[in-house]
């Protein structure tokens, strides 16, 4: 039998860099379920929290709101949440881990780094961007998302097919904000 071993987006490997405090990574092994609940459905009975408009719920699993009854779960362990999401009541679920790509940004000085870089890559108002929140946007003409993780962490998802202009307009953009010029 075969022994298939899944390929990064960008390569073999992972790729990773980092300019000053922020660190740039394509995260390997996340596992992306999509999930959609039949319109009517009660959400207060569903054992799962779901956020709302514009959310993020960072946990194992993570979700984010993709659209009305539509939320994308990120995860370690993709089987597992798939049996949990597939037990919910009309649930249509569907495995996307291979269809999209999502990079990592860090900052090890503070939300500050990030702040500013996000403010050079995306047009959002800054409560789009706070912890807590994901937000669909366009970013250098791709379609994406933006999640702020956590006070120093952000991912930006694009579909696997535009990895390579993504992670092309991150490491630009982050170096030239390393550089102190404009973009």
């Amino acid at each position: 039998m075969t022994d298939l071993t899944p390929m990064a987006a960008l390569g073999a490997t992972p790729a990773q860099t980092g300019f000053g405090p922020l660190t740039l990574s394509e995260e390997g092994g996340l596992g992306l379920i999509s999930l959609a609940l039949p319109v009517g459905t009660d959400l207060a009975a569903i054992d799962l929290p779901l956020p709302g408009p514009g959310g993020y719920l960072a946990g194992e699993p993570s979700i984010f709101w993709m659209g009305p009854q539509q939320w994308m779960v990120e995860t370690r362990a993709p089987g597992a949440s798939m049996v949990r999401l597939a037990a919910l009541p009309g649930a249509r679920t569907t495995e996307q881990s291979d269809g999209w790509v999502s990079f990592r940004i860090t900052s090890e000085a503070g939300p500050a780094p990030l702040l500013d870089l996000a403010a050079k890559l995306v047009n959002l108002p800054a409560e789009q961007i706070a912890p807590g929140r994901a937000t669909r946007t366009l970013l250098h003409h791709l379609g994406c998302f933006v999640l702020r993780r956590s006070e120093t962490e952000m991912a930006v998802l694009t579909l696997r097919s535009a990895a390579g202009s993504l992670w092309h307009a991150l490491t630009e953009t982050a170096a030239r904000h390393a550089a102190g010029t404009a973009t």
